[in-house]
C-alpha cells in the first residue's frame, strides 16, 4: 500500500509545526549515557549504502564514525550513485544487500516493502522513531501496519540561492513573484551578470523536477498537485501546459543560464553551486538547504556570501516542497537495527547538524545544533509552510517515472530544456512514461 499524497494537506502543515516549534526540547539520547550495549557490537561490521557523494558523504561517514565509536562497531560506507534502485536491486536479488540503505525517495521504500525485501523496525527502534518524530515523518517511513524506515534528513526545496553582492550590484531586489524573477534575470543580464546555473546533466536532472513541482503547485494549487502525484490527473493536462510554458521564461533564454543549453544539461549538481559561489558565474542557482554543504567547500560563508529566498510565487500558492531520505534495513541483525536506533535519534541529528547542509524533522534536535544561520531561517520557513505544503511528487511517484536518470521525469524535462518550445511533446512523453511506471 503506498503512502497517500493526500496526507499532504493539514498532515504536512502539523508535521511542519510540531517539528519546529518543538526544537527546544531533548528527551534523550545524548546526555552522557553508556553507548548501547556498551560497545557490543565490537567485531560486527555493517555496511551502509547512500546516493551521497562529496561534502554530503563526508558528513555522513562522521555520523557514521560516531555510531561506530559510541558501539565499537566497524560501518562501511557504499555510494549508489544517483540511481539508487539500480545499486540495490541487484544486490537484494543476489541476497547480498548491504545492512542498512539510505533511500531518496520514500516511493522506493514502498517498493521494496510491497516486495518483503525490508526488514520491519524492531520495537526499540520504532519506540524512538515515536519520541523524536511527528506522526507524519513516521507514516512515511511505514508501509501497511509496519514500519521500515527512519527520516534520517529532511530538505527544504523552495527557495532559491544567490550572492547578495551580485544582486545589489545590479540594483536587484530578491523577488517574491515569478513575474519579478524573469525580470530580475534580465537586469542581470543586461548588467553583464549570468543570472543562473542550472544542474540539468543526465544524473542531475532532477532538480528539473524540483522547478516544476514548485511552479506547479504554486500556479495549479495543492488539490492538483495532490491528483498529479497520484495520476488522478494526465501529464497532458493544461496546468501541466502552463507551468511548462513558465518554466521556458528561464529555461529558454540561453543567456539566463551559464555556458547556455549546452553547458546546462552537462552540469552537475554540485558543481551548478559552486559555479555561482567558488566561481562566481552566475548570480543563482536552485537547490535545497542542503546546498549549503557545497557552499562550504568555496570561500563563500553561508549567511553572507550565500543566501536565500523563497522561491518565487507563480500563482496564487506560496509553494513548500519537501524532501527527505529515508534509512531501512534491508538484513536481520542487532548491528543493523542498533544503527537504525542511533539515525533516529537526538545524538545522530545534532552530529550531523553541526557539519551544515543539512536539516532534521527529528524535533528533538534544537537549533542551536545547526552550524549555520541559513538552516535556522529555513526552519522558520517550516513553521509559516501551513496547509500547502507538499511532499516532493517526484519522490512520492514510482522510482522509474521520478527517480531514474536517463528516465521519466528527469529526461523530459532535461529534453524540454534543450527544445522549451515543444510543450506539447514533453507533455506526452511525460504521460507515456507516467502511464507505463504507475501500471
Amino acid at each position: 500500500m503506498r503512502v497517500s499524497r493526500r496526507v499532504l494537506g493539514a498532515a504536512a502543515a502539523a508535521m511542519l509545526l510540531s517539528s519546529a516549534a518543538a526544537c527546544g526540547g531533548d528527551d534523550g539520547g545524548d546526555d552522557g549515557s553508556e553507548p548501547a550495549g556498551g560497545g557490543a557490537l565490537k567485531g560486527t561490521t555493517i555496511e551502509v549504502a547512500a546516493k551521497w557523494t562529496g561534502p554530503e558523504e563526508q558528513n555522513f561517514r562522521k555520523v557514521l564514525d560516531a555510531f561506530a565509536k559510541k558501539t565499537g562497531a566497524t560501518v562501511n560506507y557504499a555510494s549508489t550513485g544517483e540511481n539508487t534502485d539500480a545499486f540495490l536491486g541487484p544486490r537484494i536479488s543476489a541476497g547480498n544487500p548491504p545492512d542498512v540503505a539510505i533511500l531518496p525517495q520514500p516511493g522506493l521504500m514502498q517498493q521494496y516493502a510491497e516486495k518483503k525485501q525490508l526488514k520491519p523496525l524492531g520495537a526499540d527502534v520504532v519506540a524512538e522513531v515515536d519520541k523524536n518524530f511527528a506522526p507524519y515523518w513516521k507514516e512515511l517511513g511505514s508501509s501497511g501496519d509496519q514500519t521500515y524506515g527512519v527520516m534520517v534528513k529532511a530538505a527544504y526545496k523552495s527557495i532559491l540561492w544567490h550572492r547578495p553582492q551580485a544582486l545589489s550590484d545590479a540594483g536587484v531586489q530578491p523577488p517574491a513573484t515569478w513575474d519579478e524573477l524573469v525580470k530580475a534575470s534580465t537586469t542581470l543580464q543586461n548588467a553583464g551578470t549570468t543570472p543562473f546555473t542550472l544542474a540539468a546533466g543526465p544524473d542531475d536532472s532532477w532538480t528539473l523536477t524540483d522547478w516544476f513541482e514548485n511552479v506547479y503547485l504554486s500556479q495549479a494549487g495543492p488539490e492538483n498537485y495532490d491528483k498529479l502525484a497520484e495520476h488522478e490527473i494526465k501529464w497532458t493536462d493544461p496546468t501541466v501546459g502552463k507551468a511548462l510554458e513558465t518554466l521556458a521564461q528561464i529555461w529558454g533564454k540561453p543567456d539566463f543560464l551559464n555556458g547556455g543549453v549546452a553547458t546546462a544539461t552537462k552540469t552537475k549538481f554540485d558543481e551548478s553551486v559552486t559555479q555561482v559561489f567558488g566561481q562566481e558565474k552566475a548570480a543563482m542557482v536552485y537547490g535545497g538547504d542542503f546546498a549549503a554543504a557545497n557552499i562550504a567547500t568555496t570561500k563563500a560563508k553561508v549567511g553572507t556570501d550565500a543566501k536565500v529566498f523563497a522561491f518565487p510565487k507563480a500563482g496564487d500558492t506560496a509553494p513548500a516542497i519537501l524532501g527527505g531520505d529515508v534509512a531501512v534495513a534491508l538484513k536481520d541483525g542487532k548491528g543493523a537495527q542498533e544503527l537504525m536506533k542511533f539515525l533516529a535519534s537526538p545524538e545522530a541529528g545534532k552530529v550531523w547538524a553541526g557539519l551544515g547542509g543539512y536539516l532534521t524533522p527529528n524535533k528533538n534536535v534544537p537549533p542551536d545544533a545547526y552550524s549555520d544561520p541559513i538552516a535556522k531561517q529555513l526552519i522558520g520557513q517550516l513553521q509559516q509552510a501551513g496547509e500547502a505544503a507538499r511532499y516532493d511528487m517526484s519522490d512520492l511517484t514510482p522510482a522509474a517515472f521520478g527517480a531514474t536518470p536517463g528516465d521519466g521525469m528527469w529526461e523530459a524535462l532535461r529534453g524540454f530544456v534543450q527544445n522549451p518550445s515543444d510543450v506539447e511533446g514533453t507533455q506526452k512523453k511525460l504521460e507515456a512514461e507516467a502511464a507505463e511506471a504507475y501500471k
